[in-house]
């Protein structure tokens, strides 16, 4: 269990008579950037609130670091940093003074500690200018410093890159990533923009009316390396292939063209099925993956209904 910073096991939420957050259930292991996806009022906000103490939980529990939130409380949240939307800085100090104010209150925070930081989040040059002179950018990084000071196992991110013009939000996204694979800190980032979550997370959880709806892996460039995924390929003649390959059983076939078939096969099984093709006296001019993004998957599994 030492590899899962945070459990949430069948979570509830009421208020009144209203269930807002129903049986959520999920992990995220370390060094992972997990990403929180949700229509409207889905309850991500309340389920980030419940995670940080500002609310409390009416059934099940949430565990950081193997420390209980309702019971263990102190302990739980010293494993946690977390901005919700735009952090609030005193905008007449320098970005260093509000690094030594926020350091005061945590024991054992020094110096060397908030250099460290300073250089993660790449603010060297402009640390000792006022953060009245900052971007919201460099605000977000200073704010991610401040989260950062007390070596948490967690980072909770509500909306973060809300405000940010285009650089802002690479930027943002590749150090998150950076904190992720060389600091080993556990990312939970709340976002409505489907594009970035897909570049910025290793996985991400879909939640819809209060209830955990699915767990999806993004993929990479290349795709998974194993299981069914769905290939286009194109032939010189597709009703052939149809013919050819109708009474397989191992796979499903559609015909999407004259000159292109698609297959949901496993990916050892290409070569296998490119040879029968070819033996056949079929051209093949191209095979390639068909890899749905996130928002096709999102849309899917919501029904399409708006995000926040």
């Amino acid at each position: 269990m030492s590899d899962v910073i945070v459990q949430l096991k069948q979570v509830s939420k009421r208020i009144g008579k209203k269930k807002i957050i129903d049986q959520l259930s999920f992990d995220i292991p370390k060094g992972e950037v997990f990403g929180f996806l949700g229509p409207n009022g889905a309850g991500k906000t309340t389920t980030i609130r419940m995670m940080v103490g500002l609310m409390s939980i009416s059934e099940g529990e949430i565990l950081i670091n193997g420390h209980s939130v309702r019971n263990q409380f102190e302990q739980a949240i010293r494993e946690v940093g977390a901005i919700v939307e735009n952090p609030e800085m005193y905008k007449f100090l320098t970005g260093y003074q509000n690094l030594v104010h926020y350091a005061r209150m945590n024991d054992g925070i020094t110096k060397e500690r908030i250099d460290e930081v300073i250089e993660l989040v790449g603010l060297t040059k402009r640390i000792h200018e006022k953060v009245k002179t900052y971007s919201l950018g460099m605000r977000q990084r200073l704010g991610v410093a401040q989260a950062l000071l007390h070596r948490p196992s967690l980072l909770i991110l509500d909306e973060p890159t809300n405000g940010l013009d285009p650089a802002g939000i690479r930027e943002l996204r590749e150090y998150l990533r950076r904190l992720a694979r060389e600091e080993g800190i556990s990312i939970l980032v709340s976002s409505h923009l489907l594009s970035e979550m897909q570049m910025m997370c290793d996985r991400v959880a879909i939640i819809q009316q209060g209830k955990l709806i699915d767990v999806r892996m993004i993929e990479d460039e290349n795709g998974d390396a194993t299981g069914a995924r769905t290939y286009v390929y194109e032939v010189g003649a597709a009703e052939a292939v149809m013919s050819l390959l109708g009474s397989e059983t191992a796979f499903q076939l559609k015909q999407v063209s004259e000159e292109a078939v698609e297959l949901t096969l496993e990916r050892a099984q290409i070569p296998v099925i490119t040879k029968k093709i070819v033996e056949a006296g079929i051209d093949v001019y191209g095979i390639r993956a068909v890899t749905k993004s996130l928002e096709d998957q999102f849309l899917e599994v919501t029904g399409g209904n708006q995000i926040a």
